[in-house]
Order: C-alpha cells, then structure tokens, then sequence
C-alpha cells in the first residue's frame, strides 16, 4: 500500500542489508584464510587493505545497481494487477 519511493526503499534497504552481510562474513573469512592462501599469492600482502576494500567496494557497487534496478521495476508495478497475479 505504499507509494514508488516506500516500495523503492524498502526493495533498496534489504538488498543492501543482505549485501554487507554477505560481505561482512567474507571479509572475516578472508581475514581467518589468508594464512592458508599465502603461498597464492604473488607480490601482495595477505592483508592488503587495499584489496579488500575494493572487492568490497565493487561487489557492494553491483549489488546496489542489481537491486535498484529491480526496486524501479517493482515500484511500476501496479498493487492491484500484482496481487491478481497470485
């Protein structure tokens, strides 16, 4: 019963939520690994902040565009037709 921007919101929040955990538990995974990967890797420290960061920023860069794209596409959706559908 909400309007674009509350759909828009709602769609938004709970991918990002989802996103930064999925990268919250990677980035302590990777953290706890890197003493395994070590011999992987070639000219990079196994605790390259610099790394980290930009997996981190990229994959969070995705997930925002993926999941605003379909907040967009779910907030033309008219209420009515959607809950015919089902």
């Amino acid at each position: 019963g909400g309007n674009r921007l509350h759909v828009q919101r709602y769609i938004l929040g709970g991918g990002l939520r989802l996103c930064l955990l999925g990268v919250g538990i990677g980035l302590v995974a990777a953290f706890g690994l890197t003493r395994l990967l070590t011999s992987f890797l070639f000219e990079t420290s196994p605790t390259d902040v610099t790394i980290f960061g930009g997996v981190s920023a990229v994959l969070i860069g995705v997930a925002l565009v993926s999941t605003f794209v379909t907040a967009f596409r779910a907030s033309r959706v008219d209420p009515l037709v959607a809950l015919q559908a089902e």
